[in-house]
């Protein structure tokens, strides 16, 4: 079973502009590999075989949370399993918590950079806390965004600090623990409790140095993930299956890791 653990999709009407605007931020250095659409995650889906896909919204101010989270919960495919979002700046966070687990969705996606937040400050620390005692899976952005470049507050010496503030639940740290910070992955994060998703990361960082973070990490707490439509996930998953590991080793990244804390 594959499943890739960060993916994005926006609303037929919205995705269009979602991409434009993106691209522009980004200065239209990434190809993405669909329209953003569920239409189109799931034909990129049928084309590399992946089973199963998380999708993860981004809440970048308090007006889009019920909307964003009602909307993602009603995407209706057996195929997607679905996070949901909150806004970190909301005046009342164990409600907005609340509403994400009546919803029936199993995370939240924080992004440092997009939603403008300190990833590892006292606040967060708090919302981390009760989200996980409501038994929803974390996952974080973690390190450069190339929309952001000079405003990273998501480093992986930041994530290590949260891994230990917290008694227990799951934590995911992107792009392999912080995009562009792999040495500082090495030093303070790999060996620690979070989990680190390969998304955006085959194409950046060496075979040499995944695997000395793999082989500190261990293998059981990396997750195959392509940050759709921003990566092509038919590329990260022959990377992954090009690697020199135990066949074993390659089942646990691409789906068996991800089947186990999702529950699946």
């Amino acid at each position: 079973m594959i499943i890739d653990f960060h993916t994005h999709i926006f609303p037929d009407a919205l995705a269009p502009r979602a991409i434009s605007e993106i691209m522009a931020k980004i200065d239209h250095i990434y190809e993405p590999a669909n329209d953003a659409t569920l239409s189109g995650l799931m034909g990129n889906m049928d084309d590399w075989g992946i089973d199963a896909s998380v999708a993860l919204p981004v809440v970048t101010n308090q007006s889009q949370f019920r909307k964003a989270n009602e909307w993602i919960a009603g995407v209706q495919s057996d195929r997607i399993v679905r996070f949901g979002g909150i806004f970190p700046h909301t005046d009342d966070y164990k409600r907005d918590i609340d509403f994400v687990v009546g919803l029936g969705l199993k995370g939240i996606k924080f992004h440092a950079e997009y939603q403008d937040f300190v990833v590892d400050g006292e606040p967060m620390l708090r919302i981390y806390d009760y989200a996980l005692s409501r038994d929803l899976i974390l996952l974080h952005h973690a390190g450069f965004d190339p929309a952001y470049p000079k405003h990273i507050q998501s480093t992986p010496a930041q994530f290590a600090k949260i891994a230990r503030a917290m008694s227990g639940g799951t934590i995911v740290v992107a792009h392999l623990g912080g995009h562009a910070q792999w040495e500082a992955v090495e030093e303070h994060l790999a060996g620690s409790s979070v989990y680190l998703d390969t998304s955006m990361g085959f194409a950046f960082f060496s075979q040499d140095q995944f695997l000395r973070i793999m082989k500190k990490h261990g293998p059981d707490k990396i997750l195959f993930g392509s940050d759709a439509p921003w990566s092509n996930a038919g590329a990260e998953i022959e990377h992954i299956r090009a690697l020199p590991i135990p066949e074993d080793d390659k089942a646990l990244i691409l789906g068996g890791n991800a089947k186990r804390i999702l529950r699946i």
